[in-house]
């Protein structure tokens, strides 16, 4: 825009006073060259502040449930973070890495190595490298899957290099540990469970000393075998064992049978020797205590108990006898008249002795 020029007035002579009129121009110059700066100032300072406020605000960031969020300080580890919306410095003074914490991941030990393996040489190296020694000096071959997620996301990026070779190794190190103090039987038959579990917290305790940021969620046990040159051979040895086993079971069961009824019987056989013992003992002394009541009658009247005692006596043996001899002549028996029961006829006879 341009500005009105006004007149000056002139000099002495008609002629324009020359130095006037050139300050008044630059001092008009001036004036109009501050005035456009002015606004160009105010129009960049706007700018410089809508720049400054969207690299501010750059610096808000969300980390979702499944993450955790990890502040680097010009590429220096300084926070961790959870869930939820947080602040740090805009880049490139802070930046953030969100890795996810929530995620189970899978590591195959053994299988998945073999399988890749393109030659015989590549198979039969792997097949050396899965081979692991027993407690009981044996060999067997493992494979396992290890499931395993992130715990702490800053020493899981910072702690080691390679955290899935770390947690390889460490797995294979702990599963040889483990079956290097376990027999071979027990590795094939029922301690895989035990096994895998002991795997677990060793090698959840291999990490943690390294500080991997891992965690060991399970171990799985897939596979343990013989080496596949020998498994012919361990296979009749395991059939041997298993025949040994179940005759010795059935052993077991016939002792089992056999000897509770042999208590049986012969706590049957001492009960019955204790009552009779109890009846032999009673009855003996019943006796003497009888012999000792008459006894006593015979110290105090010799003669009449001992009568008595030959009456009984006479008694006793004449239940028992078949035939009967009456001697008629005798004094005090001409009374006497011959009785034979009609029911024993066939079996006695009474005779009549004279002289």
């Amino acid at each position: 825009m341009t500005e009105p020029t006004q007149a000056t007035p002139a000099g002495p002579g008609g002629d324009p006073p020359a130095t006037g009129t050139a300050i008044h121009q630059i001092l008009r110059k001036l004036e109009r060259h501050v005035r456009i700066a002015g606004l160009a100032g105010h129009g960049l300072l706007l700018i410089f502040s809508l720049l400054l406020f969207v690299w501010i605000a750059g610096g808000v960031y969300k980390v979702q449930p499944d993450e955790q969020g990890v502040v680097l300080r010009f590429g220096k580890r300084v926070d961790t973070t959870e869930a939820g919306l947080h602040y740090h410095l805009p880049f490139p003074i802070e930046t953030v890495l969100l890795p996810k914490v929530t995620q189970v991941n899978q590591l195959q030990l053994g299988r998945g190595a073999a399988i890749s393996s393109a030659d015989a040489a590549a198979n039969a190296t792997v097949s050396r490298d899965k081979q692991m020694l027993t407690g009981d000096e044996n060999i067997v071959e493992a494979d396992c899957a290890v499931f395993w997620r992130i715990k702490d996301a800053g020493q899981f990026l910072f702690g080691v290099e390679n955290p899935e070779l770390a947690i390889k190794m460490a797995a294979e190190s702990a599963l040889r540990e483990v079956i290097g103090r376990t027999p071979i039987q027990a590795a094939l038959s029922d301690k895989r469970q035990q096994i895998a579990e002991e795997t677990k917290a060793l090698l959840q305790l291999l990490l943690d000393q390294e500080k991997a940021g891992v965690l060991i969620t399970q171990i799985q046990l897939q596979r343990v075998d013989p080496p596949a040159a020998v498994i012919d051979a361990f296979n009749d040895v395991q059939r041997a064992r298993a025949d040994q086993e179940r005759a010795r079971n059935e052993a077991e069961a016939y002792a089992n049978d056999i000897i509770p009824r042999a208590r049986g019987e012969a706590s049957h056989i001492n009960q019955e020797a204790e009552a009779y013992k109890t009846q032999a003992v009673n009855l003996a002394e019943g006796e003497a205590r009888s012999f000792l009541a008459v006894y006593q009658s015979y110290a105090q009247a010799k003669d009449v108990t001992g009568w008595r005692l030959y009456m009984e006596s006479t008694d006793e043996v004449l239940k028992k006898a078949t035939k009967v001899i009456i001697d008629t002549s005798g004094k005090g028996v001409s009374g006497i008249v011959p009785y034979m029961p009609l029911a024993e006829k066939d079996k006695s006879a009474v005779k009549e002795v004279k002289p």
